[in-house]
C-alpha cells in the first residue's frame, strides 16, 4: 500500500510540513526504513528520531524535527491508531463455512459468514453478516452474534449470549459461564442455578482467558464501546458501562455496578454490589467497595482519594526520620 503523506495528515487532521512524498509502511523509530513514516510522541526521543530512517514522523504538538517531513498532531495516540489502521485494516474471513465445522439445526447464518474448521455452532443461533469464527470455536444454543464479529480460537459463547456488532473475542475468552452462586445449608453449599445471561453490546473487544458469567436470573451487560484485557473475571449480574477500559486481572464481583468512561488499572478489585460512577479512575492494585461518585480518582486498598493517597505515600518515605525526631523529643521531655 502506498499512500501520500497529505492524505495521511487529511485522516489524522493533522499539519504537513515537508515534501508531500509517498509513504508505503509503518514502524517504529528504531526500525524504520526508506519509505516508513513512525511516531515521536515526547522530545526525549529526539536523537533516536534524528537517526532513524524513517522518511516522515507524526509528531506531537511542540516538537521540532528539522529537515524532516513532519506531521503535526494534536492526539498523537489517536493518530497512532488511525495510521496503522490506515496500512493494517482488521481482515475479515472469506465467506466460507468449512466442511468440517459442525453446524446445528435451526441455525441462521447471513451473508459472506466464516466459520472455520471445529467450530461448533448449536441450535437457534442467528450469526450476522461478514462475522468469522475460527477454528474450535464452542458458540451454545440460542446465541446471537451480530455484524462484523470476530471470535478466535478456544474461546466459548455459552447459551442465550447476545453479542452486538463489531465485537472482537479472543482466544479463550468464556462468556457466558455460571456465575458464582451458593446458598449453605449450615453444613454444605447448594448450587443456585444461574439462569439468566450476557450482553455485549456494540464495538466491544473481550481479552484473551478473560471470562464473563452469566446473571443469575436478569442479565450480565457491557456496554458499547468498552475495551475489556485479558486475564479478567466478571462475575454475576454485573454492570458496565459504555467505553470503559478495564485492564488486566481486574476482579469484578457479582452485581456490582460500573458507569461510563471508568478506568479500572491492573488487579483491581471491586467488591460485589458496589457502585461506580461515571468518569472514575481507579490506580493499580485497589480495592474498591461501596459507592464511588462521579469523577473520583482512587488509590489503595481499600480505595482512598487519590490526591491523599499520594500524600501518605511522601509521608510514609519519610517516617525513620521522622520517628527519630519523636524518640528525641520524649528522651527530652
Amino acid at each position: 500500500m502506498k499512500i501520500k503523506l497529505s492524505e495521511v495528515a487529511k485522516q489524522v487532521q493533522g499539519v504537513l510540513f515537508g515534501d508531500d512524498i509517498e509513504i508505503c509502511g509503518v514502524s517504529s523509530i528504531n526500525s524504520a526504513k526508506e519509505g516508513d513514516i513512525t511516531f515521536l510522541f515526547s522530545k526525549k526521543y529526539l536523537d533516536l528520531a534524528i537517526k532513524s530512517n524513517a522518511s516522515a514522523f507524526v509528531v506531537a504538538e511542540g516538537i521540532k524535527l528539522d529537515n524532516r517531513n513532519i506531521i503535526v498532531v494534536k492526539n498523537p495516540p489517536l493518530a497512532q491508531a488511525i495510521i496503522l489502521n490506515l496500512f493494517f485494516p482488521i481482515e475479515y474471513g472469506t465467506g466460507i463455512i468449512s466442511s468440517k465445522a459442525f453446524i446445528s439445526n435451526n441455525v441462521l447464518i447471513a451473508d459472506n459468514v466464516t466459520i472455520m474448521d471445529f467450530a461448533y455452532i448449536s441450535e437457534g443461533t442467528k450469526i450476522g453478516y461478514n462475522s468469522v469464527i475460527y477454528p474450535f470455536v464452542y458458540v451454545g444454543k440460542n446465541v446471537e452474534l451480530g455484524k462484523n464479529v470476530i471470535i478466535f480460537p478456544h474461546a466459548v459463547i455459552m447459551d442465550d449470549t447476545k453479542i452486538g456488532d463489531n465485537v472482537i473475542i479472543y482466544s479463550g475468552a468464556i462468556i457466558g459461564s455460571d456465575g458464582f452462586g451458593y446458598a449453605f445449608t449450615g453444613k454444605e453449599y447448594i448450587k443456585i442455578p444461574q439462569v439468566g445471561r450476557v450482553i455485549v453490546e456494540d464495538n466491544v473487544e473481550i481479552g484473551a482467558n478473560t471470562t464473563i458469567d452469566r446473571a443469575t436470573l436478569d442479565e450480565t451487560k457491557i456496554g458499547k464501546g468498552t475495551k475489556i484485557d485479558n486475564l479478567v473475571m466478571i462475575g454475576h449480574n454485573v454492570s458496565v458501562g459504555e467505553n470503559c477500559i478495564i485492564v488486566s486481572q481486574v476482579g469484578i464481583a457479582g452485581s456490582a455496578k460500573v458507569g461510563n468512561r471508568v478506568i479500572l488499572a491492573g488487579q483491581v478489585g471491586i467488591a460485589d454490589h458496589a457502585e461506580i460512577g461515571d468518569d472514575v479512575m481507579i490506580a493499580a492494585q485497589s480495592g474498591v467497595s461501596g459507592k464511588v461518585e462521579n469523577g473520583s480518582k482512587l488509590a489503595g486498598t481499600f480505595a482512598i482519594d487519590f490526591k491523599k493517597w499520594l500524600k501518605i505515600q511522601a509521608i510514609l518515605q519519610e517516617l525513620p526520620e521522622l520517628k527519630k525526631k519523636i524518640d528525641e523529643i520524649l528522651k527530652r521531655s
